[in-house]
């Protein structure tokens, strides 16, 4: 479950970015999870759950924001939203794509108390 070494790296900036900015709690990260990075959202979850105890973070409530998948279709140049990497052009039906996003996650902000 590669989500559980997701979560501990999310901790470690967490923690980090508590002790730069004095901030004794975190109650809110969100973080940015793209259509194609693979992520599993439940186990995320959990596993969020569980590493954040006795960090800053501790019962802070964890929001996962969609990114669409992303791909430039060699057929009509333009760059698409997809919901799947093998999916048609949806602007022109051409299926020369080359996936160009929705692959990466970041955390986005924190909420501190």
């Amino acid at each position: 479950m590669h989500e559980m070494s997701l979560a501990e790296g999310i901790r470690g900036i967490i923690v980090d970015a508590a002790r730069r900015n004095n901030a004794p709690r975190i109650t809110r990260v969100r973080v940015e999870i793209g259509r194609f990075a693979g992520v599993e959202k439940e186990a995320l979850a959990f596993a969020f759950d569980v590493v954040m105890r006795g960090s800053p973070a501790e019962g802070a409530e964890l929001v996962m924001i969609d990114l669409p998948g992303q791909a430039l279709c060699f057929d009509c140049g333009e760059v698409v939203e997809i919901e799947n990497r093998l999916d048609p052009c949806p602007a022109c039906a051409g299926t020369r794509l080359m996936p160009q996003g929705g692959d990466d996650m970041r955390i986005k902000d924190l909420e501190v108390a």
